[in-house]
């Protein structure tokens, strides 16, 4: 049976859902999925803040007839994309240190690690990021769900409403756009290289 908002002049014993009861349920989820959509650890809280703007603002347009968490997921997904745009329009790509230790990329050295693989560790992270970044949000989040979160399909599937053959579809169409951003990142670093070898042999 669907939901029934406060405010409505639905019936009275029907289930009632605000705002509060919202965060206090799915703000954890919120967060996640903001993470997985690219939102740096730094700028967090200020995206968890616009999502439930929107959610006071929208919820009387929720009726319960697709789960809560799938309405969320939507909304994420135009905050996060909102959030890409500023942050393109800034020239801003975040480095490891300013996004935090954050648990979807769970590759930080230890103590007993030595400088060099540090650094190694470190290039081969932002490396990720930055192909992730360069991803279309909605691929992104399905792919970070399941290679990264380890999140299995049919979890996805009812995450976000559609069926499971089509989570596997969209799913494989994220795998391909992640490999042609691994060529893209890769072409980059080569002209990048190629630009400070140059660079330094005009120096001599």
């Amino acid at each position: 049976m669907p939901l029934h908002l406060v405010g409505t002049t639905a019936d009275a014993r029907a289930p009632r859902i605000d705002v509060v009861s919202v965060h206090e349920e799915h703000a954890d989820f919120v967060c996640l999925t903001l993470q997985r959509f690219g939102v740096r650890d730094v700028d967090l809280e200020d995206q968890l803040q616009e999502v439930f703007v929107v959610v006071h603002r929208r919820l009387h347009t929720f009726d319960g007839s697709s789960r809560m968490r799938t309405w969320l997921f939507g909304i994420c997904m135009r905050v996060a994309a909102g959030y890409r745009k500023r942050a393109f329009r800034r020239h801003e790509r975040p480095s490891i240190d300013e996004r935090g230790g954050e648990d979807l990329f769970d590759t930080l050295p230890t103590t007993e690690t030595s400088p060099e693989e540090a650094a190694l560790a470190k290039e081969q992270r932002e490396r990720l990021l930055a192909i992730l970044d360069s991803m279309d949000l909605e691929a992104r989040g399905i792919f970070v769900m399941f290679e990264i979160d380890e999140v299995p399909c049919d979890e996805i599937a009812e995450m976000l409403g559609i069926p499971t053959g089509t989570v596997y579809s969209r799913l494989h169409a994220a795998r391909k756009a992640f490999q042609a951003a691994v060529a893209r990142e890769d072409a980059r670093l080569r002209n990048e290289r190629t630009a400070r070898r140059l660079r330094s042999e005009g120096a001599r």
